[in-house]
């Protein structure tokens, strides 16, 4: 019997699908809900170990010039504090404007055979082998040592940004299931921790005997000392170790990985510019304070990280123990980094803040008794409250982004410009700390290749690892104490957040106008960043 025009229609009626299909529709991606196949979202322990593995070469590498670069340029490359100062201010800058420029190419990539993102991981790599290399490479020549440091240190902060954004971003497209997107997530992490590791350990152990006291015992007029060809080759080798590392795991990334291509669903609607954005969100105070604060904080944890082997080797008796204490303060960093996670989660995160200054009276002891003991515990403690400052603005960003988020309506794109945007400003403080820091040891008459430095140097030495860091954590502590306290949003608000954040990011990408999609993916149970990048 016909039905007529106006009347609602019948539903077909269809006979009901047989087991297999049932477990195969439950298992499905379902676009309302995000539901994923487990089956076809599971990475086996060798995809996640090679994804792993693509980590470390960065951490080996920045491990290693966070400690010694600016021994290396001073006391055998012997150029002028005020050259050294411009070379770390001038490689800082380039990677933070690397940054943006990496997210704003990288997006606009096409897919190839082997993947969107796969092409410029390995497309980086010969080039940031060489350029490593070669920064800590002695010329023949003299007079323009300055320019060739500052140009590979530019270049390599450069590549080193262009080979992180898209092995980062790599993330979300390994797997659409996001309980395996998270464990390969912790695979990554547990290798970049001991890449840090590796880097200062290896690194350290072969040039240690580039510094030690039999250097300066030949030495009968004062003045600097000529390098001596020990070291240099000693530096060579370390800088060939830790370059290799680059082309053997970016290998064994591209063959332990596949990219999967990503989502075609467009976001919803044309998002603002990066320049756009940015004005947004440092228009939102919560944001703003905490960006300012942790400047303070984090250009005060690089000072100190840069200038311990200095004061080791020049202002205490400490040149046996250089690598000890080094691996004293990244062991104890890594190894409390899950209490610190407790923390967060028991006590809150403002309380946790104050974890930070537990290194302040050790670095002031430090400088005031400089004794192997002394410098034991100084660096456990320092590697502490370095822990809970690379885990602090991570976990309290997020909570920034919502708040923004509930009081402006703003689509999913900006809160990429929030990490973004944080990153460029925590590279541009660290460029100028540590310029002007070490602008201070040319005013104050420091000698390259100098066996014995004149007693301002010493005195500067013990400010710039005591002092220095003092004022700058207070300082940042007391903005982040009196900064308001985002709202924490509601249930529902949380869920609706969550939702509006899925679409842009489930393949990848940030929306059109953003930047730094490494930054997209956040755990906000345990508050803790996908990555750290420096």
């Amino acid at each position: 019997m016909a039905s007529s025009p106006g009347a609602p229609r019948a539903p077909a009626v269809q006979a009901p699908p047989p087991p297999e299909a049932r477990t195969s529709e439950r298992g499905s991606v379902s676009a309302g809900r995000g539901r994923v196949d487990s089956r076809a979202g599971h990475l086996s322990f060798c995809t996640k170990v090679c994804y792993g593995i693509g980590g470390i070469p960065n951490q080996v590498a920045s491990s290693a010039t966070a400690f010694y670069l600016q021994l290396f340029l001073l006391d055998v490359a012997q150029i002028p504090a005020a050259q050294v100062s411009l070379v770390l201010f001038g490689g800082k800058v380039s990677g933070a404007a690397a940054d943006p420029v990496a997210g704003f190419f990288i997006n606009r990539s096409r897919r190839t055979g082997s993947g969107r993102l796969m092409p410029w991981v390995l497309g980086c790599t010969p080039f940031i082998t060489t350029a490593y290399f070669l920064l800590w490479f002695l010329p023949p020549f003299t007079s323009l040592r300055g320019l060739w440091y500052t140009t590979f240190y530019s270049l390599f902060q450069a590549l080193a940004t262009f080979f992180q954004v898209p092995y980062a971003a790599l993330t979300m497209l390994l797997t659409p299931c996001p309980k395996e997107r998270d464990s390969a997530t912790a695979y990554r992490m547990t290798m970049e921790m001991a890449g840090t590791l590796m880097g200062a350990a290896v690194h350290g152990l072969i040039v240690s005997g580039a510094h030690g006291p039999h250097r300066c015992e030949d030495a009968t007029l004062p003045g600097p000392v000529a390098v001596s060809p020990d070291a240099t080759r000693l530096y060579s080798i370390a800088s060939a170790v830790v370059a290799v590392t680059y082309p053997v795991c970016s290998s064994l990334l591209c063959l332990g990985v596949k990219e999967r291509p990503g989502s075609s669903v467009p976001a919803s609607g044309p998002g603002p510019s990066f320049l756009a954005g940015l004005v947004l969100t440092v228009r939102h105070p919560p944001y703003l304070k905490l960006v300012i604060s942790f400047l303070f904080i984090s250009a005060a944890i690089q000072v100190e990280q840069s200038y311990l082997v200095l004061f080791c080797t020049h202002a205490s008796r400490l040149h046996d123990h250089v690598q000890g204490v080094v691996l004293t303060i990244l062991v104890s960093a890594v190894l409390s980094t899950p209490l610190w996670e407790w923390v967060l989660q028991r006590f809150g995160k403002k309380t946790s803040a104050f974890g930070i200054c537990v290194m302040v009276p050790f670095a002031i002891l430090l400088a005031a008794v400089p004794t192997a003991p002394v410098a034991y515990v100084v660096a456990f403690v320092s590697g502490m409250s370095i822990s809970v400052s690379l885990l602090l603005p991570w976990s309290m960003l997020p909570d920034v982004v919502d708040d923004f988020q509930l009081q402006h309506q703003h689509g999913p794109g900006l809160e990429t410009i929030f990490y973004s945007s944080y990153v460029f400003f925590s590279k541009l403080s660290g460029a100028g700390a540590l310029g002007i820091s070490t602008l201070s040891l040319e005013f104050a008459g420091y000698e390259a290749g100098a066996c014995k430095q004149a007693e301002q140097v010493v005195v500067t030495l013990k400010v710039l690892i005591g002092a220095v860091p003092t004022c700058m954590i207070l300082t940042g502590l007391c903005i982040l104490m009196v900064s308001p306290t985002p709202k924490v949003p509601s249930q529902n608000s949380s869920r609706r957040l969550s939702l509006q954040r899925w679409a842009p990011h489930a393949h990848g990408y940030t929306r059109q106008g953003s930047t730094n999609i490494h930054w997209c993916e956040v755990d906000r149970s345990a508050g803790a960043p996908r990555h750290v990048h420096g």
